[in-house]
């Protein structure tokens, strides 16, 4: 028996990984409390999928509990002992704009929830692969500090320099405003790392853009494209905070990430940073993604624009995964924005129409 632990399990990167393991043979354990209603409010339940993913994948178990538990998460690790082979620890609090509401919670999900997963894996299955789905907030605002050009439909940066392709690795995390989220991220990305050096174990921090697809429960605060094709299908405003409607994101699908997990999986190193995300082959800008929506729905869309962005925003973001490929060449990018777009549309029409009667 291989087994795959996958926290956050009912959330977008987390059912992917659940569907995707499982397929591969292994079996999986879920945990996830629900608390993304919590967050966001009861839209952005994830119990549909939840219920979606125990009647559909086969050797799967959904266990409800809270990742800061540490008696239960032990439990739950005791119970596979060494059979797990995988750890994926996408597990969250997501939003920068909600840490600052409950700094404390965000905090302790975040990072005390981050330890808790890595000691719990130390102890029970110290070969396994463990693989945090981490954020590119760990920079903090210092990609704003970068030489951005405003075209007409979005900000860019000069093709001669550095970042040109991307942001690697290489840019600095210090001396930054890194929001509240970001800095409980930056703890529990520094605690993975220091338990693949330290320990020897095989860890990775994924450093993601906006990771998006189908299966995300997008909302105003967290979930960029779902949430902005949902407000295309109901109506519903969308506000845009800042720089002009022209910030650019980049976007990777949920099962192009969840490959590049898989790629790691097969052959691990000790203590990785990656960053992730859409890269050049994905991404758009506010503006751009607004206009393949209202092309892809027939619907005029409707937003607002606030002038003050906000706090630890970045104006531009595109990830340069050079150096994921040069440790994995096999993998690459096979989604574009359009085609995340329509697909999320096409998904999700009849369950968002049902729920605003539509």
């Amino acid at each position: 028996m291989s087994v795959a632990i996958v926290s956050g399990s009912s959330g977008l990167v987390g059912s992917e990984a659940v569907s995707y393991f499982a397929s591969l043979g292994m079996d999986v354990a879920g945990i996830d409390n629900g608390m993304r209603a919590r967050f966001f409010g009861p839209s952005a339940s994830t119990l549909w999928m939840t219920e979606k993913l125990r009647r559909e994948v086969p050797g799967f178990r959904h266990y409800d509990a809270d990742i800061r538990d540490a008696a239960r998460i032990d439990r739950i690790f005791e119970t596979y002992g060494e059979a797990i082979d995988l750890v994926i620890h996408a597990a969250a609090q997501p939003s920068h704009d909600w840490a600052a509401r409950e700094p404390s919670t965000d905090f302790t999900v975040n990072a005390n929830g981050s330890s808790i997963m890595l000691e719990a894996t130390r102890r029970y299955a110290p070969d396994a692969v463990f693989i945090y789905m981490s954020t590119n907030k760990v920079y903090g605002d210092r990609p704003n500090e970068l030489p951005l050009v405003e075209l007409d439909t979005r900000w860019e940066i000069s093709p001669d320099h550095e970042y040109a392709r991307g942001i690697s690795e290489s840019m600095s995390i210090d001396a930054t405003m890194h929001s509240l989220f970001g800095a409980s991220k930056v703890a529990a990305d520094i605690l993975v790392q220091e338990y693949g050096r330290y320990f020897g174990m095989k860890t990775a921090c994924f450093r993601g853009g906006c990771l998006t697809g189908p299966n995300h429960s997008g909302t105003q605060l967290h979930g960029f494209l779902a949430y902005l094709m949902k407000c295309a299908v109901t109506g519903e405003p969308y506000t845009i905070f800042g720089y002009k409607r022209k910030q650019v994101r980049d976007n990777i699908h949920a099962a192009d990430l969840v490959r590049a997990f898989d790629a790691f999986f097969r052959n691990p190193h000790c203590g990785e940073v990656y960053n992730i995300g859409g890269g050049r082959k994905s991404n758009c800008s506010m503006l751009e993604a607004i206009a393949l929506c209202e092309q892809i729905t027939g619907h005029e869309f409707e937003c607002n624009y606030v002038d003050e962005s906000r706090c630890g925003d970045h104006i531009w973001w595109i990830s340069d995964f050079t150096r994921f490929q040069q440790h994995y060449p096999e993998w690459n990018i096979s989604y574009d924005v359009p085609r995340i777009l329509n697909e999320i549309y096409a998904l999700n029409l009849e369950r968002w129409s049902a729920a605003c009667g539509i």
